[in-house]
């Protein structure tokens, strides 16, 4: 195995008023390829924090994030948007699905903002019909046509998967993918979840406040008051 993507000594804080609250004391991670993690910790621990710098949505405050040996957090934004279009997949607790577009429609923007108006005209039949074999993929190919807000939760979480398979990513970061389920549903998402990283041997990063989802992964890393918890990350 090969390490995929890696974090160097990250640190993170935010302002609040006047105060700097740190959230990532100097964290050091690597995750190969292919695997599956699953990040655990309580509320304000830095679990989303971490998954969004790795993910390039955030720049750490020091430290470096790595892809495939090349450091990436400092390159410059248009390079960066690039690689969260091209090479990133992400997956977030509330969906984030445009509530005026069908469940088609969402998983065919990525291709949307990828493409200049003229060459997503010329390709969009073909981008229709990959995104309507990833929405057959995920159990929605009866439900193309059907608006956020006509699916149920479980539904709405599949769309956001196909939708961050469109851009044929290597890597997944997903963030709390089963927090806003009910148990059936958020284990189905999971079942989903390992079914691709098996089949298309991506590379996976999930956080979440569910250990019986947490152990299905390959690995757990627990996070504690902003830093890796190396005595849990080694016995997981």
């Amino acid at each position: 195995m090969t390490v995929h993507l890696s974090a160097v000594g990250l640190e993170k804080s935010y302002r609040k008023g006047r105060t700097g609250v740190p959230v990532l004391h100097g964290v050091d991670l690597q995750v190969e390829r292919g695997e599956l993690v699953a990040v655990i910790g309580q509320s304000g621990s830095g679990k989303s924090t971490l998954l969004h710098l790795l993910g390039l949505l955030d720049t750490p405050d020091t430290g470096e994030v790595w892809l495939d040996g090349d450091r990436i957090d400092n390159l410059r934004e248009r390079k960066r948007d690039d690689l969260r279009n091209r090479t990133f997949g992400f997956i977030f607790q509330f969906y984030h699905l445009l509530p005026e577009l069908s469940a088609l429609e969402n998983v065919m923007l990525p291709h949307m903002i990828r493409l200049k108006a003229w060459s997503y005209l010329k390709q969009r039949k073909a981008i229709r019909s990959r995104a309507t074999e990833l929405l057959e993929r995920v159990g929605l190919g009866h439900r193309l046509t059907h608006k956020p807000n006509e699916l149920s939760g479980g539904e709405m979480q599949r769309t956001a998967i196909a939708r961050a398979l469109a851009g044929g990513p290597e890597i997944l970061l997903a963030d709390e993918p089963t927090g806003n389920l009910d148990s059936g549903s958020g284990q189905g998402v999971l079942e989903l979840l390992r079914d691709l990283n098996r089949e298309r041997g991506l590379t996976m990063m999930m956080v979440t406040h569910d250990q019986t989802i947490a152990q299905q992964a390959d690995r757990i890393v627990r996070l504690a008051e902003g830093r890796i918890d190396e005595w849990a990350a080694a016995i997981a």
